[in-house]
């Protein structure tokens, strides 16, 4: 079991570009199914290490707000963030970008922070819906989806980065 999930993807587009668009908090919403966008915060308007943004964030009829730290800002290269909510932590993610031939090999790594990984998660709720609560009683099942779980893999869309249509899954 992990706590960690990366993708690599190499895209038409140079490291610089890739970069532009990564960073730039405001815009994940685009690509987010579950981000909505959101605001720097605290006089920052851009990325740079230490900056702070206000996460906007939706699922079905579900809405909260991250808080998210630049810990990396290096341009072309790297960015990553560190995400909490409500005082805890969640999640880091990050971006490494490469150059090639080609224009740029990305990848994005996501690192569960709330001390359990989505695996362990299912496998707990799934052993409290197996325990009656009662002697001789089934217990009702319980949810283990939290708002602050990702909703798909962080390959599963991203921003454009070709001007070619949509992200593609490799």
């Amino acid at each position: 079991m992990s706590d960690t999930v990366s993708v690599s993807r190499e895209v038409a587009a140079p490291p610089e570009r890739v970069w532009s668009l990564v960073s730039d908090l405001p815009r994940m919403g685009e690509w987010s199914p579950e981000n909505t966008g959101g605001t720097w915060v605290k006089g920052t308007n851009g990325p740079a290490s230490g900056a702070r943004f206000r996460g906007t964030n939706a699922h079905g009829k579900k809405s909260w707000t991250t808080n998210i730290t630049v810990d990396t800002c290096e341009r072309g290269r790297e960015f990553s963030f560190e995400v909490t909510a409500a005082g805890f932590k969640v999640a880091r993610w990050s971006y490494q970008i490469e150059p090639t031939t080609s224009g740029s090999l990305i990848t994005e790594t996501w690192t569960d922070r709330r001390g359990r990984s989505p695996e362990r998660s299912a496998s707990r709720s799934a052993a409290r819906r197996m325990t009656p609560s009662k002697p001789g009683r089934a217990s009702k099942p319980r949810s283990s989806a939290s708002p602050t779980s990702p909703s798909r893999a962080p390959d599963s869309a991203g921003p454009n980065l070709s001007g070619h249509g949509p992200a593609t899954t490799a």
